[in-house]
């Protein structure tokens, strides 16, 4: 099979994938054990194990030719209102189920597509139909991915109403023409607009996303991003370095047309993201990891990242979703249409999963709470019952001699040089027979 993972790289951004959020790959999840999957579900929980929900609203105003997310655009009121039932739907049948029936809410995220396409009434209609099953009024996080151009103050005030605590814009850049020929749906008086709202309402967390490499990026217009994002001074600041997995409208027109990549490569992307870093601590951030800057790191905590990452149950609601529960990997099914039918059927809507090993369960946390940029092995040495620093040594001793971590004691930290490129390193301390497969 050809390689998404970066275990040999290229300088150039090439098609494939680049970031790392699961071990093993997510090409190795089949139909068989989508039969392990229903009994994780259907067993009573470890209620120690943290419990949140992922919801995917996969419709958007526009496809921007970055995005790789199952999205679907301009779709009409009466798809939304299908959708929306078969959510709930949905989650009425898991709610059912031993494995969640009874269990609290500890953190929730709202992603996409775009969350924020939905309507206040339809945002209104969702948290009521939802808390009929399961009640996210006692998590201690509840993000929400917004689209500038989606938002309005009603829309703003019904987040807060709803129950959001952590709101998630999605800037990307202060350039219109960037932002137009990267196929981005809002221009930079959205983004004032919207900003202004979320000031006005209040919420416990702001984050924005910016992307360093989009098509057209320039030094200049970089640091212009930086100083804006300054000015706006909110609580999170997360900068993604672009990639181009195989279904993003960029990689399918360099494939159809053999053009060049139009993204600026791997060193220019990790320059831009290191004097992003040096502005960000200079003006008070703090590194949350790799591509997370944090005002203040007692209180601006991404909770979803910090759960995800430890393998915590993380229950997937809606088309395409992926979920991790008692153990067990899966995702629903993939197309839109096909997944509501499912639900209406009464059948839970599974397309594929995945049992790891003792082993891959040590892995995957290992490597993606590397990318936070420090770990205490401490406590994972008491959870896998295993010396963390020997099981990696090999790989620990290689990136420490080139200069990307040091180990102290029982702390693995990586340097600047080893937080700006953390998903190329990853891969050396997987198993030989998944560190050169398709990532999807």
């Amino acid at each position: 099979m050809s390689t998404d993972l970066p275990l040999t790289e290229s300088t150039k951004t090439e098609v494939g994938s680049y970031f790392i959020s699961n071990y093993p790959a997510y090409s190795v999840w089949n139909k068989p054990d989508i039969a392990q999957a229903r009994e994780a579900l259907e067993s009573p929980a470890d209620t120690s194990v943290p419990f949140g929900i992922y919801t995917h609203i996969p419709f958007c105003r526009k496809r921007c030719k970055f995005c790789y997310f199952r999205v679907y655009i301009q779709q009409n009121a009466k798809t939304i209102q299908r959708y929306v039932q078969a959510i709930d739907d949905e989650l009425r049948m898991l709610s059912e189920l031993p494995g969640v029936k009874g269990r609290r809410v500890e953190f929730a995220y709202f992603g996409g597509g775009t969350p924020s396409y939905l309507s206040s009434k339809q945002l209104l209609q969702l948290r009521d139909r939802l808390s009929q099953s399961v009640s996210w009024e006692t998590a201690e996080e509840v993000t929400f991915e917004c689209e500038p151009g989606t938002l309005n103050l009603e829309k703003v005030r019904t987040l807060k109403e709803i129950g959001i605590t952590r709101v998630s814009l999605g800037v990307e850049s202060f350039n219109d023409k960037i932002l137009e020929i990267n196929g981005r749906a809002h221009l930079s008086p959205e983004v004032e607009r919207a900003y202004g709202w979320i000031q006005e309402v209040g919420f416990p967390q702001v984050n924005i996303d910016l992307i360093a490499g989009m098509i057209g990026e320039t030094d200049e217009n970089w640091h212009r991003n930086i100083d804006k994002a300054l000015e706006l001074a909110p609580d999170n600041i997360t900068i993604y370095q672009m990639e181009l997995p195989h279904n993003t409208i960029i990689s399918q027109e360099m494939k159809e047309t053999g053009a060049a990549s139009p993204i600026a490569d791997w060193p220019t992307k990790r320059r831009w993201v290191s004097e992003a870093m040096d502005r960000l601590l200079e003006a008070g951030y703090g590194v949350a990891s790799g591509q997370e800057f944090v005002k203040n790191p007692e209180t601006d905590r991404f909770l979803y990242r910090d759960h995800l990452f430890r393998g915590h149950d993380i229950l997937p609601l809606g088309v395409s979703s992926f979920g991790h529960f008692q153990g067990i990997h899966y995702q629903n099914n993939d197309q839109l249409e096909p997944y509501i039918e499912l639900v209406e059927s009464g059948e839970l809507p599974i397309n594929r999963a995945y049992v790891p090993t003792d082993r891959q369960k040590l892995i995957r946390e290992f490597v993606l709470r590397l990318k936070e940029g420090v770990i205490d092995t401490g406590p994972m040495n008491e959870k896998y019952g295993v010396d963390v620093l020997g099981e990696f040594s090999e790989a620990l001793g290689n990136q420490e001699r080139a200069g990307y971590l040091e180990v102290d004691g029982q702390t693995v930290r990586l340097t600047r040089k080893g937080l700006l490129q953390v998903d190329s390193l990853l891969p050396e301390y997987f198993e030989p027979q998944y560190r050169r497969i398709r990532y999807t």
